[in-house]
């Protein structure tokens, strides 16, 4: 059932109770103590160092036993849980246009040889250049960007990437899974405007429209400095005969005498970056070759894939006086000035969900348990998620308990990590569905002088040749 049924309310006490009812039942295996493990999560005083500890919280009534317990043996209704995240409320811009971000963070595990299905994640160091590659779990996330400056995201979807997926596939994969979700919940009807979905220079934007062409939505993307695209061919003269060009004159990033005369110019003055130039050029297409995503393709000839290329310059960065311009890509064609200034807009929003990620590994602690088994990894993923959905739907009810030094909030401008810091107080206000803990006596364990036999088995890093697996954690449909 939608969440978005005509009889359900719609203030935000209503809509906190309504979605931690529904979590509840969503827990479908030692549910009091995955329940009991979310609310300590949110009240816990201060960042959250170790997992154990979170069992020292007066909301968590079980022992450290069941926390381990509910998060390596707990059962989660993923498809469930993601519904109810699509029938909540979620940001609009001021058109009512839904716009999604997708990026992938990173479960580093470099010491952990027994769990399986890790992965070389691209990590930035603290020099310049200094990137590297570590093992861990990559975890591609979808939300829902807010307008304007702010730390704010709804967090509507997470997949873990698998060492034998395609990533774009997957990728492509959840955002369709994602528009279907918001499409039964109500959230896009049709005649509504495009749901455009934002991404950065790591994933092929050009693939991703290409494989999502069937839904309304728009693709927007950054590309490297170092792209080169085409115009479409010029027409043959009339009584030339031959095979017609595939491509016509090329545009270089990095070569203005390539670059003709731009569609669309728009400047916009910004108060952190001087002057904003935006410089759009229309239809543009890559040339795509018959290897690596494109090789089995069915056809005999590649497709073309036309998009507005979107050039934008500021006069100056925070730190760096001589910025390098940002080339973006839109998946639309005949961009208006209007589309312009609403398109790389858009791309800077996509940056609030660095700050969600920040929030989930330095203040929620998503990354801080030492898990082996990659389950329980993406058990806790869902914790976290839902501990922060209940942040953002208490922010119009929590207080800003400040301390000295800190500034006051605006009304409506409490940061996640300051909305948890209040969140005890809402918290003590609504229904505990979980029971009561049941007294119990501690097992009697390994018999003393006995080794653990059982060793567990070292698995490699990096992409394996071996079939995707069906299950419940795992899987993106829903």
């Amino acid at each position: 059932m939608s969440l978005l049924q005509e009889d359900a309310p719609r203030d935000a006490f209503a809509e906190l109770v309504f979605f931690r009812t529904e979590l509840y039942a969503c827990l479908a295996g030692r549910r009091d103590a995955l329940f009991e493990l979310g609310d300590a999560l949110l009240c816990a005083d201060g960042p959250v160092k170790t997992l154990v500890e979170l069992s020292l919280a007066p909301e968590h009534r079980r022992g450290h036993g069941a926390l381990y317990g509910g998060v390596n043996r707990g059962r989660l209704d993923v498809s469930r849980l993601r519904r109810a995240l699509a029938g909540l409320p979620l940001p609009r811009t001021a058109e009512g246009r839904l716009v999604l971000a997708v990026d992938v963070s990173n479960w580093l595990r470099p010491d952990a040889n027994t769990s399986p299905d890790r992965l070389f994640c691209h990590t930035y160091g603290r020099g310049r250049d200094s990137a590297q590659m570590v093992p861990g779990w990559p975890y591609s996330f979808v939300a829902a960007l807010e307008q304007g400056r702010t730390s704010w995201t709804a967090v509507l979807d997470v997949v873990r990437l698998c060492p034998w997926d395609d990533a774009i596939a997957v990728t492509a994969a959840q955002v369709r899974d994602v528009f279907q979700r918001l499409y039964v919940a109500g959230q896009w009807k049709i005649g509504d405007l495009p749901v455009l979905v934002v991404v950065d220079a790591g994933y092929d934007v050009t693939r991703l429209a290409f494989l999502l062409a069937d839904l309304p939505v728009e693709l927007l993307g950054r590309m490297r400095s170092d792209r080169v695209l085409y115009f479409p061919p010029l027409p043959q003269p009339a009584g030339k005969c031959g095979r017609k060009p595939k491509r016509g004159a090329e545009f270089a990033f990095e070569d203005a005498a390539t670059q003709p005369v731009p569609s669309v110019t728009t400047v916009t003055d910004t108060t952190h970056y001087g002057k904003a130039v935006a410089t759009a050029w229309h239809p543009l297409h890559p040339l795509l070759t018959p290897r690596s995503a494109w090789a089995s393709y069915p056809e005999g000839e590649l497709p073309v894939i036309e998009g507005t290329v979107i050039r934008l310059q500021v006069d100056h960065l925070r730190g760096d006086h001589s910025p390098r311009p940002i080339w973006l890509w839109w998946s639309a064609t005949a961009a208006t000035a209007a589309d312009v200034d609403r398109l790389w807009q858009a791309f800077l929003r996509r940056f609030d969900l660095e700050h969600t990620f920040r929030l989930f590994k330095q203040t929620l602690g998503w990354t801080t348990p030492k898990i082996r088994e990659p389950a329980a990894a993406d058990r806790w993923t869902w914790i976290v998620i839902a501990s922060h959905t209940q942040l953002r739907l208490a922010r119009p009810l929590a207080e800003d308990l400040r301390k000295p030094w800190e500034r006051p909030a605006r009304q409506g401008r409490l940061t996640p990590a300051r909305v948890r810091r209040g969140f005890r107080r809402v918290h003590a206000k609504t229904p505990q569905p979980a029971s009561a803990p049941k007294p119990t006596v501690a097992g009697p364990g390994r018999p003393a002088g006995r080794k653990n036999k059982h060793r567990a088995h070292v698995h490699p890093v990096g992409k394996q040749g071996k079939p995707k697996p069906t299950g419940l954690i795992t899987s993106t449909s829903g």
